[in-house]
């Protein structure tokens, strides 16, 4: 069967997560400066969460499920633009710029980033139906602690590590277990990135902006 060419710029089968999860919380780091680059990454015009038709149908499930015991999601990153992906890849060749190591991989080098699969040089997230997300608490009104934040590319963040408290293993648990049960598989060096168990576009890697005006399809 002849292999159907997409076209990266076709946005066609994507939508805005807000669309179809409203009470979802949205700090999408890649849009501010406060990231591991420590400035707003190409391809970020506007601060919203874009993913395929698909995985917001499955995160509109996940929320419901959530919702109903007292937590909402809150999304750090989803669709990312390959030009984003390039972004991360010329700054890791940039031995000097080391401004936001202290805060988001203290005991790691930048090619070791590469290396050990916090940072790909080609990104699941540009498939459409990936997401980096954390829970939040309705009635303490904050963040549920995973104890590690969300980018700290460290051991610490691997979703198996021991070294926490039973409670922050336990919340990681949790959402692990909710995510693979709406759908999604999880990635063993980051508790808070999942990708959508048999995605639409499994081979394709987007490159529009993340931008609600190129969601306005007539």
């Amino acid at each position: 069967m002849e292999e159907k060419i997409i076209d990266p710029m076709d946005s066609r089968g994507f939508v805005l997560l807000s669309d179809y999860v409203p009470g979802i919380i949205q700090e999408i780091r890649y849009f501010s400066s406060y990231n591991f680059i420590g400035e707003r990454i190409t391809g970020y015009e506007e601060p919203c969460a874009i993913v395929t038709q698909e995985a917001a149908r499955a995160l509109q499930n996940v929320a419901a499920e959530l919702n109903a015991q007292g937590f909402r999601l809150k999304i750090y990153d989803a669709y990312r633009p390959a030009s984003a992906v390039k972004h991360f890849a010329l700054w890791g060749v940039d031995d000097l710029d080391q401004r936001m190591k202290p805060f988001f991989y203290p005991d790691l080098e930048k090619q070791e980033l590469f290396e050990k699969g916090y940072i790909a040089k080609r990104s699941s997230h540009s498939r459409g139906s990936t997401v980096d997300l954390t829970l939040f608490d309705m009635n303490s009104g904050k963040e549920v602690d995973m104890g590690s934040p969300f980018d700290l590319f460290s051991q610490v963040s691997h979703p198996d590590y021991k070294g926490i408290s039973d409670e922050q293993y336990e919340n990681r648990l949790f959402l692990q277990k909710t995510m693979v049960k709406g759908g999604f598989d999880t990635l063993d060096c980051e508790w808070w990135h999942f990708t959508l168990h048999g995605e639409p576009y499994p081979d394709s890697y987007f490159d529009f902006p993340v931008s609600s005006k190129v969601l306005n399809h007539s």
